[in-house]
């Protein structure tokens, strides 16, 4: 029966056409990726207030199909209104679906700290104002952003467009001295990153964290699996 380890139930935007692909990459053999979707065409401050009340509905939904843990994979969904919501969101998810639950932006923060990264380098695809607001909300969490860039797209299925060759690229010129960070952290579930997360971290000599793969580690943790997702946080 597939699923015979666990059954993860995935809150993703209903534009997200990435998530899915790369969970279903990372998860071990046993565990199953079952999804629900929030309304979400464009990645801007009021669609995603907006989507963050489907949340629990769709994590009720996700109780139906008796699943182990919930995840929610939206990272500046996550952390949209800075440190606090994340713990809230991830509260409100566990108690409708009577499961351990995690979400993204929280994620992301447990696998930098588990890498003892202070210093990071940020890329995402998303616009300065959203790029301000994860900023934001690292810094309060205590990391100390070195370089922040962002590739200024609003429209989520061009984000989902965008290939692990962008990402590496975009890394690459984001961190023209390794020396200066301790980590890399590209941003958004819909930023296809997977295979591009070993090369970059064999040629700049660090570890690379992304949304995707800090959200698969750490939702497996979360019912005792270990993760094969790739990169320096899935040998942890």
């Amino acid at each position: 029966m597939f699923g015979w380890r666990a059954r993860l139930g995935l809150v993703v935007p209903s534009s997200n056409t990435t998530v899915e692909t790369e969970f279903g990459r990372g998860v071990p053999d046993g565990v199953s990726v079952h999804t629900a979707r929030m309304p979400l065409e464009s990645v801007t401050v009021d669609e995603l207030d907006t989507m963050a009340d489907d949340a629990v509905d769709c994590a009720e939904r996700l109780s139906h199909a008796d699943v182990d843990v919930v995840a929610y994979a939206c990272t500046t969904g996550s952390l949209l209104h800075g440190p606090g919501f994340d713990t809230e969101l991830e509260a409100s998810l566990s108690e409708t679906a009577d499961v351990p639950a995690v979400a993204t932006a929280l994620s992301v923060k447990r696998a930098l700290s588990a890498l003892d990264a202070d210093r990071i380098a940020v890329v995402t695809p998303y616009t300065d104002e959203l790029n301000d607001r994860e900023e934001s909300y690292l810094r309060d969490e205590g990391f100390d952003v070195v370089k922040l860039r962002g590739r200024g797209i609003k429209a989520n299925t061009a984000i989902g467009s965008l290939s692990p060759e962008d990402a590496y690229r975009q890394v690459r010129g984001a961190v023209p001295d390794p020396d200066a960070v301790d980590a890399v952290f590209v941003s958004c579930t819909n930023y296809r990153t997977f295979p591009a997360i070993e090369s970059l971290e064999s040629d700049l000599g660090m570890p690379v964290v992304t949304s995707n793969q800090a959200t698969l580690w750490d939702a497996l943790r979360r019912v005792g699996i270990r993760s094969t997702v790739p990169g320096a946080i899935g040998a942890d």
